[in-house]
């Protein structure tokens, strides 16, 4: 049962270490520029502003740095819409429960980073055995469609229209509506859509956060109720996807010691039969 650990260790391994050099050869140069030219504006800034010197915008930058971090957007006023209202803290516990953390938004108070603390840690079970139950329903659902269809082609047909429908419902359609509210093209849309079911969450992108743009109230909410669905259909997805893994390493791994059980087998038939030599008591 563990034989095919090793290599399942190894190709694991090589998977982040390939991750790792095709997002340094894509990334880091952009990052570069970014970074040159982020320098060369903040030395535009202060020739067009002589009055200021550079530990001054160096202040001023630190500044918007923290209140982004506290999850207040730089950009427009004071009249821009709470991060705390109850659609936003809604979505927030969403996050929580369901690990996925943007870090675009976090408790500032003492009292708040207590509760999140005891609030994910009661959450967090509750939002996997609710998970659970409702990937049950959705395997269950495929039983029956197994059952119901008799012969196997038909299965595998009904399967693959189960799995267009949830692929539709939540990776193609969302990305459309996203596009269309956020003013994000459609891969930034299928980006976050991803990046969100998958709890990977990186929070570069986050719905609901555009100061110029107006949202109706319930926008965060439904969008978190949209996530606890795609999360379960989602993990059921990746969880097949494991299963039919971990079939094909054993599979390959029963193949590879048959052939060389029968090898050996070969090797002892093709050798000539030993003289056997008795030894007297």
């Amino acid at each position: 049962q563990i034989s095919w650990t090793p290599p399942l260790v190894l190709g694991y391994l090589f998977y982040l270490l390939l991750g790792a050099m095709v997002f340094q050869l894509l990334e880091k140069q952009a990052e570069t520029h970014f970074r040159d030219q982020f320098q060369l504006e903040k030395l535009k800034f202060l020739q067009n502003y002589t009055c200021l010197d550079r530990q001054a915008l160096e202040q001023f930058v630190q500044v918007l740095m923290e209140a982004w971090e506290k999850g207040v957007n730089p950009e427009g006023n004071s009249t821009n819409p709470s991060n705390w209202d109850f659609s936003n803290s809604f979505f927030f516990a969403g996050t929580v429960v369901t690990t996925i953390g943007y870090g675009n938004l976090s408790p500032s108070t003492v009292a708040g980073q207590i509760f999140c603390v005891f609030y994910a840690l009661f959450g967090v079970p509750l939002n996997l055995a609710f998970l659970n139950q409702l990937g049950k329903a959705l395997n269950a659902h495929l039983l029956t469609l197994e059952r119901w269809v008799q012969k196997p082609e038909r299965a595998q047909v009904q399967l693959a229209i189960f799995l267009t429908t949830g692929t539709l419902l939540f990776l193609v359609f969302p990305p459309l509506v996203f596009s269309y509210v956020e003013g994000w093209s459609y891969g930034e849309g299928f980006y976050f859509t991803f990046i969100t079911l998958s709890t990977i969450g990186f929070g570069d992108y986050v719905v609901g956060t555009n100061p110029n743009k107006h949202y109706i109230p319930v926008y965060r909410s439904l969008t978190a109720i949209w996530i606890v669905f795609g999360l379960a259909w989602l993990a059921l997805v990746f969880n097949v996807g494991a299963d039919l893994m971990e079939r094909y390493l054993q599979l390959k791994w029963h193949k590879s010691d048959l052939s060389l059980a029968e090898g050996d087998t070969t090797k002892l038939e093709d050798e000539p039969e030993q003289p056997r030599i008795h030894i007297p008591s």
